[in-house]
């Protein structure tokens, strides 16, 4: 028997984030190893038109928990969703619900955050440092609590680059930018975003890094740890491999090459991509929620779930299995060929690459209002160099985490629990990992036929020729464009004509003299 799944057992829960992807896999690992665990507690923002009970059994109904149902057939009956919405002051629950939490809460996962990158400064520092340090106020008020878990990102201090399992100061102090926000116009925060993320790449690693702060300053005597994973991707081997259900980061880029959107991005194709199946950060979050409850450590650990430093994979490296992986499982409707390029780091090739995204959107864009259609290849088209723009930070740099808490909790677990609770990615093989992650991109996220498989081919040969055309159309153009006012064009052109010519007859008369 696991001493991690039986910890969990008669254990309420709380979890924030609880319908997010991370939130889903968390607590599907929790029903499906401890299915006779009291209850889980799930803050659920109020959605007009829908009951909490209807957004849980829309959580339910998915693919992902049809191992639990078997387990734990009245798993719906352990989810009490409490409405709460993290934007307001207390997050807006009722009286009852609060005493209910405080009274009965024995573990707390906190994954709530907002992960866009370009995030509003207000917006992210009330869900990532705010919505933080209300929790743990509220937190300080139970009794029965065991752990406090915090789910950050190894990206937090991203401006170094050796980050270890320390938590860093901030040049400015959360409660000051905490309070500053109450009372500055948007206008006024724009101005000073700049200046109060300096060498941070955006809002989002900031107020991250503010919250490990918040967690620090104000945990007072409570047993916290923090988690800390990089880029979280679909899941690895539990409950299947390949799940997925957001199309952030990876998922996103997948997406966008396979249905010929995106074709190349300005990468260095030696930088590790540091990927982290989502069931790996879950396997751990357990682990350092139980450790944390029974070892009680008398400082805050931190712990990084990250996989370059004991397996690394590069850009390159991914970027051509991805395309392996196109070859034989094509996406359908693709716009164009999914010719994704994962290698150039070339800034001109960037900008050509920019423009020949937008021109055959524009086209099609044309073509629609010319049918009355809407038009808006263009508009997905911007949104989406626009993503590219906001990931380039990360697809073009490598870090160095140190892993000694990590390994330190591996240490500490019976042979049993490090394989129900795996989380050692030196045994993850990426190709594997990447094929089922497209596959699973296809299969749960786009919910593709896969019987269609044959006919997608045929439809990608269509489309490659296609982009083959419209390239030379394109080139010939430029070309004639440029013959018309340069002599030294015109002159290399009559070269190359006639070199060819000479040889061609070269060519004739060698087998003429054959025969």
């Amino acid at each position: 028997m696991s001493t991690i799944a039986a910890f969990y057992g008669g254990k309420s829960i709380l979890i924030t984030g609880a319908t997010g992807f991370l939130g889903k896999v968390l607590m599907e690992k929790l029903f499906r190893t401890s299915p006779d665990l009291k209850v889980i507690y799930i803050l659920v923002r109020p959605k007009e038109g829908q009951t909490l009970q209807q957004r849980v059994f829309q959580v339910l109904d998915s693919k992902l928990f049809e191992k639990v149902k078997e387990v734990c057939p009245n798993v719906h009956e352990k989810i009490r969703a409490i409405s709460a919405d993290l934007n307001q002051n207390d997050f807006a629950i009722s009286k009852e619900d609060v005493q209910e939490l405080l009274s009965h809460t024995n573990i707390i996962f906190h994954c709530a955050a907002t992960v866009r990158f370009d995030d509003h400064l207000r917006h992210a520092v009330q869900l990532n440092v705010t919505a933080t340090q209300q929790l743990l106020l509220m937190a300080s008020q139970m009794p029965k609590l065991e752990a406090f878990i915090h789910i950050s990102t190894a990206f937090s201090n991203c401006n170094l680059k050796h980050i270890d399992e320390v938590i860093y100061p901030c040049p400015v102090e959360p409660k000051k930018i905490i309070d500053s926000m109450e009372w500055l116009d948007d206008a006024i925060i724009d101005e000073i975003t700049p200046k109060l993320i300096g060498d941070q790449p955006n809002t989002y690693t900031y107020t991250k890094a503010l919250g490990e702060v918040v967690v620090q300053q104000e945990g007072g005597d409570l047993n916290i740890a923090i988690v800390r994973p990089s880029i979280v991707g679909a899941t690895w081997q539990e409950p299947f491999p390949g799940w997925v259900d957001n199309i952030n980061g990876p998922s996103g880029l997948i997406i966008a090459a396979g249905k010929g959107f995106l074709r190349s991005i300005r990468a260095t194709p030696m930088a590790v991509a540091d990927l982290i199946p989502a069931d790996t950060v879950v396997n751990l979050t357990l682990a350092v929620g139980w450790y944390t409850a029974v070892h009680r450590p008398k400082s805050t650990l931190v712990y990084h779930c990250t996989s370059g430093n004991l397996n690394p994979c590069n850009w390159g490296k991914m970027g051509f299995q991805v395309l392996a992986t196109f070859e034989k499982i094509p996406f359908e409707r693709a716009f164009r060929r999914p010719n994704a390029d994962f290698t150039t780091n070339n800034i001109s090739t960037h900008y050509w690459n920019a423009v020949s995204h937008r021109a055959p959107a524009i086209i099609y864009d044309f073509y629609l209002r010319l049918t009355g259609r809407k038009p808006r290849m263009t508009k997905l088209m911007n949104r989406l160099l626009r993503t590219v723009s906001l990931l380039e930070y990360f697809i073009n740099r490598s870090w160095e985490w140190s892993t000694h808490n990590t390994e330190m909790l591996m240490s500490e677990l019976s042979p049993e629990d490090q394989r129900v609770f795996n989380f050692d990615v030196r045994q993850l093989n990426w190709l594997e990992y990447i094929e089922n992650y497209v596959l699973g991109v296809k299969k749960y996220l786009l919910k593709e036929d896969m019987a269609g498989i044959p006919e997608a081919k045929q439809h990608l040969k269509r489309l490659r020729n296609i982009h083959y055309l419209f390239n030379t159309a394109l080139f010939l153009i430029v070309w004639r464009l440029l013959i018309a006012r340069s002599q030294v064009a015109r002159n290399v052109w009559f070269f190359i004509v006639s070199f060819c010519y000479k040889f061609l007859s070269y060519f004739r008369a060698s087998s003429t003299l054959k025969v």
